[in-house]
């Protein structure tokens, strides 16, 4: 009985392959994880979620991305974005083959900073990471294409 999107492929193959594979998704921690194990635990809502894709077929998410400068790397906006909303700078990130993180921490390769930023700013000088502004993140853009 499938408990995934057959669209995404095969089931992770142990619990750990599992556990990684769902925290390795921005913004999903050990507490998500646990929810959607209890919740597939229950067989009435193995049951609905078969029936569920039984009728639907979605379809795999799946994002083309570009070679640029941001390749591989986790990028972090914070600040008003002025030419853009965050989700559309995420997905521009996301399609230039970056991660769009929402915290600064070590692993922060990028700070993208527009006025008023704050904390996340001063963070990112505290720990020596690269900041630009939304010109230079748009060139950034430009230069890939």
């Amino acid at each position: 009985m499938p408990l995934h999107n057959p669209a995404d492929g095969p089931p992770p193959r142990s619990g750990e392959d599992a556990y990684a594979a769902l925290t390795s998704i921005d913004g999903i921690g050990g507490a998500v994880v646990e929810a959607l194990g209890d919740f597939f635990h229950e067989p009435h809502n193995v049951a609905v979620w078969d029936d569920l894709l039984s009728e639907v077929s979605p379809p795999p998410y799946v994002v083309e991305t570009k070679a640029s400068a941001v390749s591989g790397k986790t990028v972090v906006f914070t600040g008003k974005l002025e030419t853009m909303s965050r989700d559309e700078a995420k997905a521009q990130a996301e399609r230039l083959g970056a991660k769009a993180a929402g915290s600064v921490s070590a692993k922060t390769d990028l700070v993208v900073a527009g006025p008023g930023a704050g904390s996340k700013l001063k963070q990112a000088a505290a720990l020596g990471i690269e900041v630009i502004d939304e010109a230079a993140w748009a060139a950034i853009v430009a230069a890939a294409g």
